[in-house]
């Protein structure tokens, strides 16, 4: 870990709504600063995602990691026809193809997705290990997307961390909110050292954005995770940055609210 870092997977470059432009642009930075592993948001439009997951493949090239996020778009049905017409840009996973609380939807997805290759990742919106102790035990995944402020405390983190192992399903942490990459870090690296051993088909999801908030910012070398120099979790925020943000009398919200006329 102190040599070569946990890996990381970005999703700053392919949301919904951004142009092929800017698709393009953000790609080609990614794969200058050393990135191998991309996702993209799926399922507004399937013309458009079949568009945009095209010019994506093709600009990484066949041999570098392609992840989907549908974000609860589909229902079951929906998601099944949706992920066959995306299938030939070979995803690893499919990411909250639905109902985050369907633990049988879910089932019923990575059961028929196997013959195609595809994986299905969640649990970024589960809120406790019976969610996911069900999850496993249903088959309902084969990415579990812990999130380290969606589970109440560090403990039940890794109890989740431990039933993971148990039943040989990798962990791949969400971490797509401000301070997620923070306080993520620990359990991933967590996980490495004292439980998986393993980083086949591991991965910690990177959202290059807002890190300027905190005292002690995540470190991302190479498209990996660099272990924390200093004690503590990663939570503290700079003391300048929670005053202009506080709300109503902060600068950003005196600024906003006097744009809006209040």
């Amino acid at each position: 870990m102190l040599m070569q870092g946990y890996p990381a997977y970005t999703t700053s470059c392919a949301w919904l709504g951004y142009s092929d432009d800017k698709l393009r642009q953000l790609c080609t930075e990614a794969l200058k600063d050393g990135w191998t592993r991309f996702k993209v948001k799926v399922g507004a439009d399937l013309q458009d995602d079949i568009r945009r997951c095209r010019l994506i493949r093709n600009m990484i090239g066949p041999e570098k990691m392609l992840m989907m996020d549908a974000n609860q778009r589909w229902d079951v049905p929906e998601a099944l026809e949706w992920m066959a017409k995306l299938a030939e840009f070979k995803p690893l996973w499919i990411e909250e193809p639905t109902s985050p609380d369907d633990i049988l939807g879910h089932a019923t997805i990575a059961k028929a997705l196997v013959p195609l290759g595809i994986g299905v990742a969640t649990g970024e919106q589960c809120h406790n290990r019976v969610i996911f102790k069900q999850l496993l035990q249903a088959k309902a995944l084969q990415f579990l997307q812990i999130d380290s402020c969606r589970l109440g405390s560090v403990n039940e983190n890794l109890s989740v961390l431990l039933m993971a192992k148990k039943f040989e399903i990798p962990v791949c942490p969400h971490a797509g909110g401000v301070g997620l990459c923070e306080l993520v870090q620990h359990l991933i690296i967590f996980d490495f050292i004292s439980v998986s051993a393993s980083l086949k088909n591991r991965m910690c999801e990177y959202v290059d954005h807002l890190h300027e908030h905190f005292r002690y910012p995540v470190v991302i070398k190479k498209a990996s995770y660099m272990p924390p120099q200093d004690a503590g979790y990663s939570t503290e925020m700079k003391e300048e940055s929670v005053k202009k943000h506080q709300y109503p009398d902060g600068e950003v919200w005196k600024k906003l609210l006097a744009a809006q006329g209040n």
